[in-house]
């Protein structure tokens, strides 16, 4: 088993959860998070209301932190590509800020109403 861990723009969540559902991985965890990548934060990111000061750091060098979105999905070995291949193709725009994606190992799960472990925990 793999663990997924896709840092995405907020707004591409929904294109993602869909894209996921259709090639039968509708599980996953969806997580607010603040951070920053080398463009140090694009205030056309920011869906919210940004005072000027704000405003003024993100033009002239960028921003403190940046929103977006950690998905955690945790999948077998044989799926890890067909996810991974499904996050880039909604998320990839070809601009600064369109994510990282890290792939780690999973030890075991297990499914506390069934104590179901491993990969049949996940399922």
């Amino acid at each position: 088993m793999k663990e997924i861990i896709a840092i995405i723009r907020p707004k591409k969540v929904r294109a993602t959860k869909d894209v996921l559902e259709a090639i039968g991985f509708p599980c996953f965890l969806a997580v607010s998070v603040l951070g920053r990548g080398h463009q140090r934060g694009i205030a056309g990111e920011v869906n919210c209301e940004l005072s000027p000061d704000t405003l003024n750091q993100a033009k002239t060098g960028g921003m403190k932190y940046v929103p977006k979105r950690m998905l955690t999905i945790v999948v077998p070995d044989e799926n890890v590509d067909t996810v991974v291949e499904a996050v880039v193709r909604v998320n990839q725009t070809d601009q600064i800020g369109d994510g990282k994606i890290f792939i780690c190992p999973m030890e075991d799960a297990i499914r506390v109403r069934t104590d179901e472990t491993g990969e049949s925990a996940i399922v």
